[in-house]
């Protein structure tokens, strides 16, 4: 994985940033390709470093289809129905259609997707709107609430612990966190230091929680938040300097799915074989990425008194380090 590092040369201006506002130093090859070193994954190729997505050629160029979970696999009759790709497999239905029908199709059914560089230059990786009064507050002792799972959200907390702060992680008592599933060290290194809190969602002990936070950290769809009692706006006007920072895969306003893997893709962050097809660069290279970028601006926002709904895009995040690149893609 560390012939990667060249591509990864603009993120460096991202932990600089970091560290000039935390005081914390991010080692970057550990930030990014850590899992992999820990799980001996082997170099990806269009098959991401997983296992669990693919590079699909297309009528018009390429898709990436990430079948991560049971129903993703469970969903794959109804995604070949709508290609009209009768009793073929995936690879030849995608051969049938453009990029951008293919990843459209996916979603439909539920099944993260998308064309290549489908999220090029669309939009900030960071979006900061002000939703309460500001009051600047140091990073050290705030409490911060990491309602998200996987590896996004996580590694945004742990740069925030490492920087002083509280952090509490709160899962579902029907829904835990599916990294737990994965490599245990490179979960227990996430989540180290951090305090756990499982809750039952129905009974409105997540609004509590939520209300003692300073930060709160999550990946959710904003109506499945306030089905719960929970609305980010309502926690930022509650009390000067809070931050809520919603990690998504392509925005608040946008319901597509992603994974780390495909929305590297969505956002053009491939490498290039022999060829000069695309090829998976890292591991699920947009959940380190995104949470660097997460990180640095809740320490921004802080510095500058909070009062913010960061809305953070996977895919956006991508796209900016394949728009900085010099190597083109």
């Amino acid at each position: 994985m560390s012939d990667v590092a060249p591509y990864l040369a603009p993120l460096q201006d991202v932990t600089d940033d970091f560290e000039t506002y935390s005081g914390v130093t991010v080692d970057l090859p550990t930030a990014l390709f850590l899992r992999a070193c820990l799980a001996g994954l082997p170099a990806p190729g269009r098959t991401s470093a997983g296992g669990s997505c693919r590079l699909l050629r297309t009528a018009d160029g390429w898709a990436a289809v990430n079948l991560a979970r049971p129903d993703d696999h469970a969903s794959l009759p109804a995604l070949l129905a709508l290609l009209d790709a009768r009793h073929t497999d995936l690879a030849g239905g995608a051969r049938r259609v453009t990029a951008s029908r293919l990843a459209d199709a996916a979603q439909t059914v539920g099944i993260p997707a998308a064309a290549l560089g489908s999220a090029r230059a669309r939009r900030r990786p960071v979006r900061a709107r002000s939703h309460g009064a500001r009051c600047p507050r140091p990073l050290t002792g705030l409490r911060v609430l990491d309602l998200s799972a996987l590896w996004a959200g996580p590694s945004c907390a742990r740069l925030l612990g490492l920087a002083g702060a509280q952090v509490t992680k709160v899962e579902s008592t029907t829904r835990p966190d599916g990294a737990r599933w994965g490599h245990p060290e490179f979960y227990r290194r996430l989540h180290e230091g951090h305090e756990s809190l499982v809750l039952d969602f129905a009974s409105g002990e997540l609004a509590d929680a939520v209300d003692r936070a300073d930060v709160v950290i999550e990946a959710s769809r904003p109506r499945a938040l306030r089905r719960l009692g929970v609305s980010a706006e309502e926690f930022l006007a509650a009390r000067p300097g809070r931050v809520w920072v919603g990690i998504t895969g392509y925005g608040r306003d946008d319901g597509r799915i992603a994974f780390g893997d495909d929305a590297a893709v969505a956002g053009g962050l491939v490498g290039r074989d022999a060829h000069g097809d695309p090829v998976f660069l890292g591991d699920a290279l947009a959940d380190p990425v995104t949470g660097l970028y997460a990180a640095r601006a809740v320490v921004r926002s802080l510095a500058a008194g909070g009062g913010e709904l960061l809305c953070v895009s996977m895919a956006a995040c991508a796209a900016a380090l394949a728009d900085s690149r010099t190597v083109p893609c």
